[in-house]
């Protein structure tokens, strides 16, 4: 997510104080995973809603935003190299996405993700044509569309400078697209996990493993559904 995987960042010290830990981003990305892997569940196979898992669901998004700008953010970041690989397998997964949820818009978050490490890049670069279009014309086709490509950028800047009053706007974009506060569970999750030191083992290509084979596991039970 970041890209959603700490693997796209080699940090070469312990992260400074104030930042989320490895082990914290892990423990988030995976909870962030659970929570919609239910949100699609109730989504595909229940109609739309599960009382708790669906709010419960709500909590996926700004986990993973917080996970992708926190990585963005440390020193040894590559951005153009989670572009790539967000590109990739959000392109990979998209046929599968559009057959679970019986739409080919809006296109996966992989590629929301995608469209939020361009615009940063833009950002980082001065690059304001690059920025009008990853930040201000792409996100209409990708899920969360402004809302979700608004979270990470502030959030980016946030975990840069240490400015984390930004984050709120992130968190009030996407209760408005919501239309409810459920995202806001996020927030205690989080500060809970940042204070625990503990290590969580990385793997490089499971989340993106993962995220593509619970998309088929869904499209082939919609289109038998069919």
């Amino acid at each position: 997510m970041n890209d959603l995987s700490a693997q796209d960042v080699t940090v070469h010290a312990p992260p400074a104080r104030g930042t989320l830990s490895s082990g914290a981003r892990e423990s988030m990305k995976w909870l962030a995973l659970l929570s919609m892997t239910g949100d699609h569940v109730a989504k595909v196979v229940f109609g739309g809603y599960m009382p708790v898992v669906s709010e419960f669901g709500r909590i996926a998004f700004p986990l993973f935003a917080l996970v992708m700008a926190c990585n963005l953010a440390q020193p040894a970041a590559d951005l153009g190299k989670s572009i790539r690989r967000l590109s990739a397998w959000g392109l990979l997964a998209q046929p599968l996405h559009a057959l679970a949820f019986s739409s080919w818009l809006p296109l996966n978050i992989l590629l929301t993700f995608c469209l939020a490490a361009v615009a940063v890049y833009a950002l980082a670069n001065n690059r304001q044509l690059l920025l009008l279009v990853a930040a201000g014309l792409l996100p209409f086709f990708v899920d969360y569309q402004w809302a979700g490509v608004a979270f990470v950028m502030p959030g980016w800047i946030a975990f840069r400078h240490r400015a984390y009053w930004l984050l709120a706007f992130g968190f009030g974009g996407l209760c408005w697209v919501n239309g409810n506060g459920w995202a806001l569970l996020a927030i205690p999750l989080v500060l809970a996990l940042a204070r625990v030191p503990w290590t969580v083992p990385r793997s490089r290509w499971a989340f993106y493993v993962y995220y593509v084979g619970h998309l088929a596991v869904l499209a082939a039970y919609a289109q038998w559904l069919r």
